[in-house]
């Protein structure tokens, strides 16, 4: 199910038949001619566009484009890869008329035309995060890119036209995401166990990623983990068949993980906890969906582990750093039983090196979160 925040409906009626065609609008404002002349080498983008109705444009200016070629992310421009280039000037363009006006102050995300398989495995098309911060605009995209409106709501034919200061990031899959932020070791683990298409495979996931530091908590206990037990935890990480963006959780609201059991989900003021797991990061754009980095492993023995939102910090939900493989047990976070050791194989650590928020990047963390990213068992 793909959750919506705005309707498609138009928000208000701009474009009228005096508005101009978007190609009238591209070349007669200078600080887009740049957006103009790349449009004119994509013929059926162009198209498209001209028969479009009730879309926003993100248009980047001069100066982004700039930006973006002077940047490795402008490599397909300099190397004219047209397929990409189409899509991600596609990415820019959202489903339905929304104004500067109509923008909320809390994350809000709208989904694009942007629907090529090769690109998104997102139902309806790609999303896009807005905000209003303070008297800006800000859309931010994958990686966490923020574009924020310089000049709003000039309208055309088929709708309105925001200017933005930076081109939008289309997400990536889980690899070329991973590599982008410095996830080295995740990046070799996809390669090294040929999983990249699997994980390319999969649409509209909601992933809980553990960061490093929560892998460090219980690495002593993890290190010790079978295939068969590690794959039970990773599976009550991910949530298959629903796009959870932060703003669409709603408290006391129970998701059902790849594993079958539910994670609750918990909102104290603005503060999102899954379990007893707070998200330290939200609404990382990937290209099947959402990830949210928490700062605890969750425990999928342990699902009624709720958090104590007048702690700094939540206690491990593996309390001790033991594992408790087999039924499901109660416990409100500061407390807790100790499980039994799980037994089995063991998972090598290799510390590289590697770096991700200050903290050293090993082999089980990327193996985790490997998984994370895919469906396993």
């Amino acid at each position: 199910m793909r959750l919506k925040l705005f309707p498609l409906a138009p928000l208000i009626a701009i474009a009228s038949a005096q508005s101009p065609s978007l190609a009238t609008l591209l070349t007669s404002t200078p600080d887009l001619s740049s957006l103009a002349s790349l449009v004119e080498t994509l013929p059926s983008l162009l198209s498209t566009l001209a028969v479009a109705k009730n879309v926003t444009l993100l248009a980047p200016s001069n100066d982004a484009i700039s930006k973006l070629l002077q940047s490795p992310a402008g490599a397909p421009f300099k190397a004219n890869d047209t397929e990409t280039i189409q899509s991600i000037l596609t990415y820019h363009v959202l489903n339905g008329s929304f104004p500067a006006a109509e923008i909320p102050t809390s994350p809000a995300f709208v989904p694009s035309i942007l629907n090529s398989a090769r690109f998104t495995n997102v139902t309806g098309g790609q999303s896009v995060e807005v905000v209003k911060a303070g008297q800006n605009v800000v859309f931010t995209s994958g990686l966490l890119q923020q574009s924020t409106v310089t000049k709003a709501d000039v309208p055309f034919a088929g709708g309105i036209v925001h200017i933005i200061d930076t081109v939008l990031t289309v997400p990536g899959n889980a690899s070329a995401t991973a590599t982008a932020a410095g996830l080295t070791s995740l990046a070799k683990a996809l390669t090294a166990t040929d999983l990249i298409n699997p994980v390319d495979v999969l649409s509209d996931v909601t992933i809980f990623a553990p960061n490093n530091a929560a892998f460090q908590a219980i690495a002593a206990t993890a290190s010790a983990l079978s295939t068969d037990e590690l794959a039970n935890i990773l599976e009550y990480h991910v949530v298959n068949g629903t796009i959870g963006y932060s703003s669409l959780l709603q408290n006391h609201t129970k998701l059902i993980s790849l594993s079958g059991k539910p994670l609750t989900i918990t909102l104290e003021g603005d503060t999102i906890f899954v379990d007893s797991a707070k998200v330290v990061t939200p609404n990382v754009l990937v290209a099947n969906g959402v990830v949210h980095v928490i700062d605890n492993v969750l425990n999928p023995n342990m699902t009624n582990l709720l958090p104590n939102p007048v702690l700094a910090s939540q206690p491990a939900a593996f309390p001790n750093g033991t594992i408790t493989v087999g039924s499901n047990s109660s416990q409100t976070s500061g407390g807790g039983q100790s499980g039994t050791s799980a037994g089995g194989g063991t998972a090598e650590a290799s510390n590289d090196g590697e770096k991700l928020g200050g903290m050293g990047s090993i082999g089980l963390v990327a193996l985790f979160a490997l998984r994370c990213f895919v469906l396993v068992g």
